[in-house]
């Protein structure tokens, strides 16, 4: 039975990110580390965006975009995003970037198997596929495990869930330089329903539709949806490049509190995707670059979480959500009619100060917010 020092559950953003932090600390060297997973990582299966202000893996940036719009049925506004950008990355550019410098270690090791179980035994732990078994000292669990949070009603669950088309239009459409960020004009039937558009040309862009809800609906009313979005901006003859779906969790769940001295859970499984908005990306490299550094001085992974103002303000508005789902638009409205751009953005990465917390806040229906508070007090 092979041992290892560290055996990594599933290879997806996460763990490929905190692998791809050991790596550029070259504190690791002396450690072996094993990743398994049933996916080996060779197709474009996601995309991930997200704005930022620093060069956040650069290299592999696929599109930017300076402005973004944010629309409903009463108004559309155009964003200037300065001083961040946002930013697409394709999946499969990440993974050949990490895999890359995985290849060249001679510590670390990629095995395409599906996991079975995994579990601690004492000062060391087991994991198991269909064909082996292992040892390790510790493990990083990103298999996320639905039933630990529908078991439960305390913490509310949301799904962020969507399917989306590449397309490349006839007709010159589209703003290459502008994003649509969330446009809330499609017709709500009771939910939290916004179009999210990515341009990548004048004549082509990846269009999404996207519910933030707790129940998914059938393929065909997804993409009848987006039919119906692409016949109202103009375009009347179109090609489907390519297709994408997604169901993220949202969920202001204590994830850490399952981690135990020897097994740390990352990614959806840890609670690393951003509650309020199913954002992964910048939320995945902080993480994995706290996570490597606890690793340095740390080797109780217990200790490893931190619930913050952030964690409260994203359950509010899950609950809201959750009870009543209708008032996403409005809320969501509220916050970038007239607010700071710039502001809402560092707020939503969770790096405002108290005070720019409030320029925020104090723009969103206050009594949707209070009524949240005082249930969440004696929930």
């Amino acid at each position: 039975m092979q041992h290892y020092h560290y055996i990594f559950t599933g290879s997806g953003l996460s763990a490929l990110m905190t692998v791809y932090e050991m790596l550029l600390s070259g504190k690791f060297e002396d450690k072996s580390i094993l990743l398994i997973d049933e996916n080996a990582k060779k197709v474009n299966d996601r995309t991930w965006c997200f704005w930022d202000e620093d060069n956040l893996f650069d290299e592999i940036v696929s599109k930017n975009w300076n402005q973004a719009i944010f629309a409903n049925e009463k108004f559309n506004r155009v964003l200037e995003l300065s001083p961040y950008q946002y930013k697409k990355i394709n999946g499969l550019d990440f993974y050949e970037l990490v895999f890359k410098k995985i290849s060249e270690q001679k510590n670390i090791h990629f095995l395409n198997q599906k996991v079975v179980d995994f579990n601690e035994l004492g000062n060391h732990c087991i994991v198991k596929t269909k064909e082996e078994t292992f040892t390790c000292n510790k493990i990083f669990n990103s298999i996320f495990n639905p039933e630990v949070v529908t078991a439960q009603t305390k913490f509310p669950l949301i799904h962020q869930h969507f399917i989306g088309w590449f397309i490349k239009s006839k007709e010159a459409i589209f703003t290459p330089n502008c994003a649509t960020f969330m446009d809330f004009s499609v017709e709500q039937k009771g939910n939290t329903r916004f179009m999210y558009v990515l341009p990548t040309s004048s004549t082509e862009a990846l269009l999404e539709y996207t519910l933030f809800s707790k129940n998914l609906l059938s393929k065909e009313e997804y993409e009848s949806e987006i039919k119906k979005y692409i016949e109202n901006l103009g375009i009347t003859e179109y090609e489907i490049i390519e297709k994408e779906q997604g169901n993220i969790p949202m969920t202001c769940y204590p994830f850490w509190k399952h981690n135990t001295k020897n097994i740390v859970n990352i990614g959806s499984a840890g609670g690393w995707t951003k509650a309020s908005t199913g954002y992964t990306f910048k939320n995945a490299s902080k993480k994995s670059k706290a996570l490597v550094q606890f690793l340095k001085s740390e080797s109780d992974f217990t200790k490893f979480h931190k619930r913050d103002k952030f964690w409260f303000y994203d359950l509010l508005l899950l609950d809201i959500l959750s009870s009543k789902n209708e008032l996403g638009s409005k809320i969501f409205s509220s916050m970038f009619k007239a607010g700071d751009s710039s502001v809402i953005f560092k707020f939503l990465d969770e790096e405002t100060s108290f005070s720019e917390d409030l320029q925020v806040i104090w723009r969103c229906p206050k009594m949707v917010f209070v009524k949240a508070l005082f249930g969440r007090i004696f929930k």
